[in-house]
């Protein structure tokens, strides 16, 4: 069996060999180019001991090398899509599985030499995507303190391994349960990209409690140490956050503190009427007004690796698991 699925997917394992060989020397060279760069820009600030980060200053990682650093969050589902689905779709839909699954090797030992076979390969093209995507952007996350953010984050630590398991779980699920190749496709494609906006945009700022910093209304920006994660920023009252006005023309006191929420006895009077005043900031601070910061800090990077990747993995053995269900319980 282990032969008969290598002598299957030679042809795929050589053109993902040679793309991602192309793939690491191009990150290789592009790497060296922006470490060199990197160390060029901010050495004088180091050895000097007064860099200021991040340095949005440096151009780095940018144009066509990025893009395709970016494209890798959608390898996995390259993978997914055209080895995964037709696994079982593709025998179901030539009439190939009446033959195989009749003869000694039993649909289940089938299955799991295949699934075995390509959730390793989907897991070692992932780990090699992973290290060479997460080695290529150090002096991007140091310069720029981004690692946590959304869309960096997807594409570095170990989230590649994870995502590309799950999307080879996730082709060969739909390619039993549907048995038709095309359809199949298409569900892995919407399903994979589904799941992760979701988790992306709404469940994983949950994993743990964020962080509220509160400073006051006459400090310009308060920065955490390291690459923290913002989630949410703006000023606060004695009742809570304030809802910002909407609009282009809005009057702002300070460091953006809209003029409507400034309490009359904050303001003095003056020729047009009452408006801000050289005290107003400090008025507004005896008032109970502040600015705020709601982040995940930097330090909580590796446990929301592992957190996110341990819940896509789970989902992977649960789409396993209802693979080998289904081909144990239908006729093929």
């Amino acid at each position: 069996m282990t032969w008969l699925t290598w002598r299957q997917y030679r042809a795929q394992a050589a053109v993902g060999a040679a793309l991602l060989a192309a793939f690491a020397v191009l990150l290789v060279i592009t790497g060296l180019r922006m470490a060199a760069q990197f160390h060029a820009a901010v050495g004088p600030c180091l050895a000097a001991n007064d860099c200021r980060w991040p340095a949005d200053n440096l151009s780095l990682g940018s144009g066509l090398i990025g893009f395709l650093v970016e494209f890798t969050l959608a390898v996995p589902a390259v993978l997914g899509m055209f080895i995964g689905a037709p696994l079982v779709a593709r025998e179901v839909e030539t009439g190939t599985a009446q033959f195989a699954w009749t003869q000694a090797v039993t649909r289940r030992r089938w299955l799991a030499v295949r699934v075995g076979w390509l959730l390793l390969a989907a897991l070692a093209w992932g780990g090699a995507v992973a290290a060479l995507v997460t080695w290529w952007s150090g002096p991007r996350n140091a310069a720029y303190l981004n690692a946590f953010n959304p869309g960096d984050f997807d594409v570095q630590g170990i989230m590649p391994v994870a995502y590309s398991v799950f999307a080879m779980a996730l082709g060969i699920a739909a390619g039993a349960l549907i048995r038709r190749v095309l359809p199949a496709l298409g569900v892995t494609l919407g399903a994979y990209f589904g799941v992760r906006l979701v988790i992306m945009g709404w469940i994983r700022q949950h994993y743990m409690a964020p962080v509220t910093a509160t400073f006051g209304l006459d400090q310009k920006y308060y920065l955490p140490k390291g690459a923290f994660w913002q989630l949410a920023q703006g000023f606060r009252g004695p009742s809570g956050p304030l809802a910002l006005p909407n609009g282009g023309n809005i009057s702002i006191v300070g460091n953006g503190f809209p003029l409507s929420d400034v309490p009359a006895s904050c303001l003095t009077h003056g020729a047009r009427g009452l408006a801000p005043g050289p005290q107003t900031l400090s008025c507004l601070s005896q008032h109970g007004y502040t600015q705020y910061l709601t982040y995940q800090p930097a330090g909580r990077y590796w446990p929301f690796q592992f957190i996110e990747a341990g819940i896509f993995v789970a989902l992977a053995a649960v789409l396993i698991a209802v693979t080998f269900a289904v081909i144990n319980r239908r006729d093929a």
